[in-house]
Order: C-alpha cells, then structure tokens, then sequence
C-alpha cells in the first residue's frame, strides 16, 4: 500500500526549517534597504587591509549590517563609529559587542548616512548600499575636515565609472566630478557569491584619497559646465554647447554677470556665436569630453567665467 504523506504537514515542516535557519543568519534582510550581508571573511579582512588603518584611527563606517568588517576594524583602531540605518541591524551589531572590550570602542548612529551629521573620522570604510552609491560618495568628498583616505564597495560598473580614465568607454562625468576632488585606485573585484543573499551584479572596491588641498573650485559652477559637456561626450564641445536651451542659459547668466559688472551687453548679442568664440579662443571647439582630463576641464571653465560665461545662477 502507498504511503500517504500530509502535504500540509510536510510543507509546515519546511517553513519551520527555514525560520530556523534564517534565526540562526540573524534578522531578516530589507531588500528595500539593499542589504546584502558580507559573509567571505578573506574579503572582510582585505578591505580592512587596504585602508591600512593605525591604532590611533577614529574609522566611520556606512552599512556595518551585523559587523562582519566591523569587529576586524575594532581589532585594528582607536574607535569605529557605525552609521546604520535599519535598527534591527544596529541591535544586532549592538549585541554583538555587547560585554566585551570593543564595546567601548564602538559608537552606532542608527539613521540615514546621508542625512546624518557626520563626526570627525580619519578612515572610512563601506559596503555601499548600491542605490545611494553617486550621493555617498559626493558628501565624503565634501567632508571637512577632510579624512585620510576610503574603502568603498559599489556595484562593479559604479566603481569602473569612478576610476575610469579619458578615453574609456565607461569615461563620464562621474569620472570627471570624482577625480577633481580625489586620487581612486581599483583594489578588487569582489563576486555575488560572497554575499547573502546574493545580489543581481558583481561588486568592486575601490580606495579613494582626497587631494589636499581640495582645489579651490565652485563645484555647482564646473558641475554645470562638465554636465553639458557631457551630454554628448562623443561629439564635439561646438556640437553639445548649440543643444537645446544650453545658449539660452548661458545668455540669462551672461546678462547677470554683466549687470553686476556694469558691463554693456550689445543690443546684436548672439549667445550661440560668442560661446563658439570662447570655445575656439580656449582651442577647444573640436574637443570631445570623452577624450578630456580634469586640466582640460578646468582650463574651459577659466576662459568661459573669464568672459562672464556661468553655468549657476
């Protein structure tokens, strides 16, 4: 005679097996958030490694989850302060040190990192919720005073863009707006499956060291202009500086500076034809932004502001 199986019982069995087994990975994780759990111990320490961090070190780190790079940078610095955002992560990491000498070397901000306000830190080490990848980046940069250096894991394309050179293919305004403010070295790729759960793309780290002194540019001011740029990277600067509404900007901004300046703008004023002017005086007329590095950049912004062309109001 067959044997009868109770598929309710069997399937109860199953559920039951996988609570127990998502228990003992700790809290369950928000895919709204991002997370994605480092579990290949090799790769938490090398990214310790390369921050190259001394006993003196205060270390922000962004996402900590449930402290797998954590517990290694408390064995290697002064103090490690923890910006999480999910507080079941935060109580995990919380328990975790909870009783031990690392406790007090441990401070946890649980909150937005891009919201947060931040505290004084020498080293900076994430693993990158991929979503908030552009807008972490720009507000280290933006920190100051300004730190030593960061290790950061971002999504694999992300991170090739950041260190993508004149030429490149993934070469784009990122590269150029990153590469302004910092010196950023590739220093591993890092699969999917050394994550839990696995995430839909390969990742990367990347070292980033800001320059210093930070150059004295108006970034709102060269962010516009790289932005025009390059919205047409591979056609020529002529091409991307007559499309659509950029010669009207450039006139409202033009006729600003003027005003305030007490510089007489000509009844026969034609914005298209002055900005060819500059850009053929500056001998970037046929340049193209893909094959333009950061000295080039900054030589077009010199000759247009010096001719009372802006790109902020």
């Amino acid at each position: 005679m067959p044997k009868v199986t109770n598929r309710a019982n069997t399937r109860g069995a199953r559920q039951d097996a996988q609570a127990v087994a998502a228990k003992s990975l700790g809290p369950l994780l928000n895919k709204d958030l991002g997370q994605h759990i480092l579990k290949n111990p090799l790769v938490a320490q090398g990214i310790v490694d390369k921050a190259f961090l001394k006993p003196t070190d205060t270390v922000l780190e962004i996402g900590p989850g449930t402290g797998n790079i954590t517990m290694r940078m408390l064995a290697a610095a002064k103090k490690v302060v923890a910006v999480e955002m999910d507080p079941r992560m935060a109580a995990e990491l919380s328990k975790r040190v909870q009783g031990t000498p690392e406790q007090k070397k441990l401070d946890i901000i649980v909150g937005d990192f891009l919201k947060a306000e931040l505290p004084y830190f020498d080293v900076c080490i994430s693993n990158t919720p991929y979503q908030i990848s552009s807008a972490l980046t720009f507000k280290l940069l933006e920190h100051r005073p300004q730190f030593r250096c960061a290790v950061l894991m971002f999504q694999r394309e992300f991170a090739l863009r950041l260190i993508a050179r004149p030429g490149d293919a993934l070469y784009c305004r990122l590269s150029v707006n990153a590469q302004l403010y910092a010196k950023i070295e590739h220093v591993m790729k890092v699969g999917k499956n050394n994550f839990r759960p696995p995430p839909l793309v390969e990742s990367s780290v990347v070292r980033l060291e800001p320059i210093q002194p930070p150059p004295p540019i108006n970034f709102a001011e060269w962010d516009g202009m790289v932005r025009i740029c390059f919205s047409r990277k591979n056609k020529t600067l002529s091409a991307a500086f007559k499309a659509s509404g950029v010669a009207e900007m450039c006139e409202a901004n033009y006729k600003t500076w003027a005003a305030q300046n007490d510089v007489i703008v000509p009844d026969d004023f034609e914005p298209k034809a002055y900005i060819q002017q500059i850009l053929e005086a500056a001998g970037y007329a046929e340049s193209r932004a893909a094959k333009m590095d950061i000295q080039d950049f900054m030589k077009l912004l010199v000759a247009f502001n010096d001719a009372g062309i802006h790109f902020t109001n």
